[in-house]
């Protein structure tokens, strides 16, 4: 294989308390060593640094490598796909579920190195849900009002804010009316979130669309119906293991593109971050990303 002549490495120096820098310094160090021309990116935050992502792609560089979690793969993904640019993935975050959808190594960035340099390219869907893109899960309903609660909050951080953040939201939150249109066909649904996943899992392991596939030009809708707060609770730990799909009150569909509408500016995330408000659209483009790097499946 003929290594690539240019990649651009993004990261958040600060992200993990320095451990994706020093990741990155690993990586950048393999890689140079192997003859590939090598530029690091570091934006102030992370407008900055999207920005500094689509310069590189516009000047031509052969890809850019997220070092970090699923936020900074969500980032580079922005600024490559439609694109020739190639996406590279260093997975060093808490939560790496596109790194795992395509059975990269975590937190191994020696290892992660030798496949940006030995392994094929491998193309997957990609969605675009309002003026972004995804690669993973977009979630409304629940998961944007956990979202927006642990969003305020100041502590804890990292993962155990999410999950304070379900439980406090619990307590309150009611089934939503949605009108749901798959491929132009609407239904009315009542639902206490809808999960629309171009991959199984987001939010470090949550597979809440266990079947969902990167290549298959389709997203897996799933709706979690009305249910009691106690039926709720106990449902949710079932998600991590992708069994929730077995209770009644869920129902799994596919489609190439899907609307939501729901309550008029209510936010949507998707891969964890801010896609849009409702009324939404996702719609699948095949292929539209360039995967460098990814394990044979």
């Amino acid at each position: 294989m003929v290594n690539p002549r240019r990649l651009a490495v993004v990261v958040n120096p600060t992200s993990g308390k320095g451990r994706s820098a020093a990741a990155a310094d690993v990586v950048e160090q393999r890689l140079r060593s192997a003859g590939v021309q090598v530029e690091r990116v570091e934006g102030v935050d992370g407008p900055d640094a999207l920005r500094l992502c689509r310069t590189a792609a516009a000047e031509g560089v052969d890809g850019i490598v997220a070092v970090g979690g699923d936020g900074m793969a969500h980032l580079a993904l922005q600024a490559c796909v439609g694109t020739a640019t190639g996406l590279g993935i260093v997975p060093t975050g808490t939560g790496n579920d596109l790194a795992n959808a395509l059975g990269l190594p975590v937190g191994e960035p020696s290892a992660s190195a030798d496949l940006l340099l030995s392994a094929p390219d491998r193309r997957i869907d990609a969605v675009r849900a309002g003026t972004g893109w995804y690669a993973c899960v977009l979630g409304a309903g629940f998961d944007g009002a956990v979202n927006d609660r642990a969003n305020r909050m100041r502590w804890p951080r990292g993962r155990r804010r999410y999950d304070l953040a379900v439980v406090a939201e619990l307590r309150t939150y009611r089934p939503v009316r949605y009108t749901l249109t798959l491929d132009g066909v609407p239904r009315e649904v009542d639902a206490m979130l809808i999960a629309v996943g171009n991959a199984p899992s987001y939010g470090g392991g949550m597979r809440v669309c266990p079947d969902a596939l990167l290549d298959d030009g389709l997203v897996d809708v799933v709706v979690v119906g009305p249910m009691a707060r106690t039926r709720f609770l106990r449902l949710f730990p079932s998600v991590f293991r992708g069994t929730h799909v077995q209770d009644r009150a869920v129902t799994v569909s596919r489609a190439r593109e899907v609307q939501i509408e729901g309550t008029v500016g209510t936010n949507v995330y998707a891969d964890g971050e801010l896609a849009g408000a409702l009324p939404l659209t996702c719609s699948v483009e095949p292929g539209a990303l360039r995967v460098m790097g990814a394990p044979a499946t």
